[in-house]
């Protein structure tokens, strides 16, 4: 193992998903897998054993799920950052997780992008705090709130805009074999069509999604988005 390579512990009780996010991370240079667990009561113990850098860690799992997981490591004062990768997306487990230092959190199902993203920004934000003791209010500025450099985000949302709706939209689309409609989205994901349109609209101006106009043979035609595949 090299001296700069930081070593992972994936604690994930699905054995697919365990082979899949290993070669997603291990496709990710500066990474190397170093041990897997299936549960959380198991995870604990190999953290204390191997001493990961950084921990990806599931929520839905048997014996001790992700948030009690997480919550034992701050009570232990177990040193290894975590980024959570689960198909939890309710609002209050997202919270709970980030208050619990979770460095990310990428709901299930994820793009290779997305993941990698995730491991540079972090090894970025480690690489930094290494070089140097101390650190000036600028650099930790851009360590902090870098902004992300996925399909969706650009620089800044425009107001009224967030990020965790935009993802869910996102998600949704890229999930869809056939166009879908502002209504079918915003019933989909459970907001106004109206809210809907102002996301779908802006996915549409920034390339994520494409426009499809389908007329029907009666009244108004319908705009439909599907998934812009050069953007995948």
């Amino acid at each position: 193992m090299e001296k700069d390579e930081i070593k992972v512990l994936l604690i994930e009780d699905d054995p697919m998903v365990q082979e899949v996010n290993r070669e997603f991370i291990e496709s990710v240079k500066g990474f190397r897998i170093i041990g897997v667990a299936n549960n959380g009561e198991e995870g604990i113990t190999l953290v204390k054993k191997m001493k990961p850098d950084l921990v990806i860690l599931d929520i839905y799992m048997p014996k001790k799920d992700g948030t009690k997981t997480l919550q034992e490591f701050r009570k232990q004062q177990l040193k290894a950052d975590v980024i959570v990768v689960s198909a939890a997306k309710d609002s209050e487990t997202i919270k709970l997780m980030l208050q619990n230092g979770a460095m990310d959190y990428i709901i299930k199902p994820f793009k290779i992008h997305r993941i990698q993203q995730a491991l540079e920004k972090y090894q970025k934000y480690r690489n930094s705090l290494r070089q140097t003791e101390t650190i000036s209010q600028e650099q930790l500025d851009l360590l902090l709130h870098a902004q992300s450099s996925n399909r969706n985000t650009g620089n800044h949302l425009p107001k009224g805009l967030n990020e965790f709706t935009l993802n869910e939209i996102t998600h949704y689309i890229d999930r869809q074999e056939e166009p879908r409609s502002a209504e079918e989205v915003a019933n989909a994901i459970g907001i106004a069509r109206v809210t809907a349109r102002r996301y779908l609209d802006y996915l549409e101006k920034s390339g994520g999604i494409t426009l499809d106009v389908q007329y029907g043979g009666v009244g108004r035609p319908v705009n439909r988005y599907v998934r812009n595949n050069d953007h995948k």
